[in-house]
């Protein structure tokens, strides 16, 4: 797949686009990933937010601009292999404030029988009347005190 950067379909629809963020990050060890698609699908300050907690129990959050998010993880995702993928979409709607509860699971490989990370990505999005944007992508992965429920794996 050749870097082709902005595609128009990407923001169409909020399938679409929550579709293309999986999509734009996932790929087989060794493929590059086209960052300028992932680019064209935040608006101008878009943020992308880690939480994770400390071993004092203490939740902190790494925060980052598209392009701390591609310097940072990028060789990550095109050295190793990462396919992430959306199993469950809870979505609440008011005016122009779209809010994603999308729990996702990643493999190394597309075809690895189990995943190695599980979680929930809190996605906010707007449309502009032209397209759809991405705001902020919000997460955290799933641990063993604090498993998924039930009701964010339907």
């Amino acid at each position: 797949q050749s870097p082709s950067g902005p595609r128009a379909a990407d923001t169409a629809s909020m399938d679409a686009i929550l579709a293309a963020l999986y999509d734009v990050i996932s790929g087989p060890a060794g493929q590059k990933r086209d960052w300028d698609r992932m680019r064209a699908l935040f608006v101008d300050g878009g943020r992308l937010i880690a939480i994770g907690k400390k071993p004092t129990g203490e939740f902190v959050q790494r925060m980052m601009t598209v392009e701390d998010y591609i310097r940072t993880s990028g060789p990550f995702l095109e050295e190793k292999g990462f396919f992430e993928r959306e199993i469950a979409r809870r979505v609440e709607k008011f005016g122009g404030v779209v809010h994603v509860f999308s729990t996702y699971d990643g493999r190394i490989k597309a075809d690895d029988p189990k995943p190695f990370v599980r979680g929930v990505n809190s996605i906010q999005l707007m449309n502009d009347g032209k397209r759809w944007w991405i705001v902020t992508v919000y997460w955290q992965a799933e641990s063993p005190d604090n498993p998924l429920p039930d009701e964010y794996l339907k």
